[in-house]
């Protein structure tokens, strides 16, 4: 029986049925492992003491409302958890950065945290598919507008994104009339202030925005394709996309197959790997997400697959 720290957004705003932590925390519960919670803003650390967080130790219920008690609470030091799991999601903000040095400075007082804070800060989620170019659409990371103006002339129909966005927001497509480009850059580039991830749009995504799970340098046996609906060019589930599991095609596995052990060695346990048709669009580290829509679509035991590879680690 392992003690388990899970930081993360506050619990009392989990939507239970379809979030991934808690589906982590209720199999870590079933296997008979303690859980405790805290958030980010919840760690400190002092001169001459460990890194500490205020935790409160829970127990799940099965309630679908009061879906968990309170046993005990009170600061207690990070190494004292066998495992941590950095749940926050994002944005990427300055205070998240701060987390995972925190988080950093445990891990040398003998803490076990996953994902790796190290590597969080190593891997942004825009910016890690630099790394594995040879699988991603054409890409421009600029903060420079006529370099976006000269990509939308060189492929005509493109998808613009800030660097720091989630769950679809700020996300625009200009076609080959070029419709709007002038405000979209004026609005993300903010005067040459902001850098913006510009890429050729991919007809594919008409199918679906695929994630795929990477855990323990393991692919799971099954995306969930996040499919745009109505005149909708984003197929975040955010942003109303509809969720449809099934199977790893061959050219899914292939490639996540290619990514997957680099990652891992690195310390992320777990990765959302994002592709549209046979291209990766987004690395994923922060707090993937989808497994429940997958297991409910599937039947696959997707938080079983995460908790082996957890306590494989462990081990």
């Amino acid at each position: 029986m392992k003690k388990i720290l899970v930081v993360a957004d506050p619990l009392e705003a989990f939507k239970i049925y379809k979030d991934t932590t808690f589906a982590m925390m209720r199999e870590l519960q079933r296997r008979g492992h303690t859980l405790a919670a805290c958030e980010p803003e919840h760690l400190q650390w002092q001169s001459g003491q460990p890194v500490t967080a205020q935790v409160r130790h829970v127990s799940l219920t099965g309630d679908a409302e009061a879906w968990f008690t309170t046993t005990r609470e009170g600061r207690e030091p990070l190494h004292s958890f066998d495992a941590v799991l950095m749940r926050k999601d994002p944005p990427f903000d300055s205070e998240f950065f701060y987390a995972t040095h925190l988080l950093e400075q445990a891990e040398r007082e003998g803490a076990r945290v996953f994902n790796s804070p190290r590597a969080l800060r190593d891997h942004p989620e825009k910016l890690a598919l630099m790394e594995f170019a040879q699988f991603a659409p054409a890409t421009l990371v600029t903060r420079r507008p006529e370099a976006i103006r000269a990509f939308h002339n060189e492929h005509k129909d493109i998808i613009l994104k800030p660097l720091d966005g989630m769950g679809g927001m700020g996300i625009f497509r200009v076609g080959p009339d070029g419709m709007n480009l002038g405000s979209i850059i004026e609005t993300l580039n903010q005067g040459g202030a902001t850098s913006v991830m510009v890429q050729r749009y991919l007809p594919d995504i008409v199918l679906g925005d695929k994630r795929l799970l990477l855990i323990g340098g393991k692919v799971a046996p099954f995306v969930l394709a996040r499919i745009p609906q109505g005149s909708e060019v984003r197929g975040n589930l955010a942003a109303g996309g509809k969720g449809v599991a099934q199977p790893l095609s061959d050219t899914d596995r292939a490639v996540a197959e290619a990514i997957a052990p680099t990652l891992a060695a690195r310390g992320l346990l777990l990765v959302g790997l994002d592709m549209i048709g046979d291209k990766v669009t987004e690395i994923n580290v922060t707090s993937p997400t989808c497994f429940q829509e997958i297991q409910q679509q599937t039947g696959f035991d997707v938080p079983a697959m995460f908790v082996d590879a957890l306590e494989a680690a462990l081990a």
